[in-house]
């Protein structure tokens, strides 16, 4: 697993920053990818993916310990579509 500190520590190694200052663009990229999603808006990392919000509709679901059908509330979650040149180079 990679943290947000690895990913900072490459990035101020490999530009000559220093690790604050990696550290704060990575977080910027973060909050700007959460804020895209939270306004409703996709993201795209050309080479790298899509970040786009998906609704799911109300739906029934069973507790497995007792059986009783519950509802489940309908809910938005943040899905990440790969870019083609990630996948080429993930099944190399």
């Amino acid at each position: 697993m990679t943290t947000t500190n690895e990913i900072a520590d490459k990035i101020a190694g490999e530009h000559g920053l220093t690790k604050a200052q990696g550290k704060a663009i990575v977080e910027a990229v973060i909050a700007s990818i959460t804020d895209a999603a939270i306004a409703g808006n996709e993201t795209s990392l050309p080479g790298f993916g899509k970040f786009k919000i998906k609704n799911t509709p109300e739906r029934e679901a069973r507790n497995p310990a007792t059986g009783a059908t519950i509802k489940v509330a309908a809910a938005k979650k943040l899905a990440f579509t790969p870019a083609k040149a990630l996948k080429d180079a993930l099944n190399k």
